[in-house]
């Protein structure tokens, strides 16, 4: 599906709209598109890992897109390094996603995921927020997994997966439908569910990073986010639909790009198990 909508979708993107503003409200969405990408060098000499290309696509355009198929039309684009340019040039003010306003802000240095989020506090101007890493590409689309947070009024949700390797994500540990605590990278994981880089949360969520201290690598956590909101039994979760990949090493670009490829991303309609 290209960037702009098509006209056959426009029925749907009225109605998720509607639902997503219900009560006074807007959700507004954060992509987080900073950081280093060390993994993926060499190819991020030259560029941010997030204007590398999956298939034919820049990889930016799926989060993007995964926010404005969810309804979403009001987007902040958190980013660092040299290619804060780069992006405004090729993104602009996202018109072509169907985008009401697309705004941008700059993270200095390599304070953590929290961090990049606690950048859009001012954005989020007390409503609910959809976030999304950069560098997560879905088959499907989270408009459902949004209904249903809308509906829970507070706290947070969070989207698993199913992976072969959870060592390698943050890994729920489970008790039926509770989640008691998360995991980050376990050598011995609970269960085989990764948690993916697509989060919501109530506007809470910003005084809650403002609590939370640096890790042992000197960050502020997205897990000890997610950690604050279990510890008052207000996080919730799904499992998301499809396939979904991170593209931020070498072999999870190659992945994303045969995965895009071969059955498309961000597909509208429901994705058959």
């Amino acid at each position: 599906m290209p960037p702009a909508r098509a006209d056959k979708w426009a029925g749907f993107f009225a109605r998720n709209v509607g639902e997503l503003s219900d009560e006074g409200g807007i959700m507004r969405g954060v992509v987080l598109a900073g950081g280093l990408g060390t993994r993926l060098l060499p190819l991020t000499k030259v560029t941010n890992k997030h204007l590398l290309p999956v298939f034919n696509r820049p990889m930016i355009y799926y989060p993007i897109q995964t926010l404005a198929n969810a309804g979403i039309d009001e987007i902040m684009l958190v980013t660092g390094g040299n290619s804060a340019g780069d992006f405004l040039k090729l993104l602009g003010n996202g018109k072509e996603f169907g985008l009401k306003r697309l705004n941008y802000t700059y993270q200095e240095g390599e304070g953590g995921i929290a961090d990049a989020l606690r950048l859009a506090e001012h954005f989020a101007d007390g409503e609910e927020v959809c976030v999304i890493l950069g560098d997560n590409i879905i088959e499907g689309n989270i408009a459902a997994a949004a209904r249903a947070f809308r509906e829970q009024r507070k706290g947070a949700k969070i989207l698993l997966k199913e992976v072969k390797d959870p060592q390698r994500f943050g890994v729920p540990v489970l008790e039926g439908r509770r989640v008691l605590r998360i995991e980050e990278k376990p050598v011995s994981p609970s269960s085989p569910y990764a948690v993916t880089g697509i989060y919501f949360y109530d506007a809470g969520v910003f005084d809650i990073i403002k609590t939370l201290k640096p890790s042992g690598r000197g960050e502020l956590e997205i897990t000890d986010v997610n950690n604050a909101y279990i510890r008052t039994g207000t996080l919730t979760w799904d499992v998301l639909e499809g396939w979904w990949t991170d593209a931020g090493t070498i072999e999870s670009l190659h992945q994303a790009h045969q995965l895009v490829s071969r059955t498309g991303a961000n597909k509208m309609e429901r994705i058959e198990a």
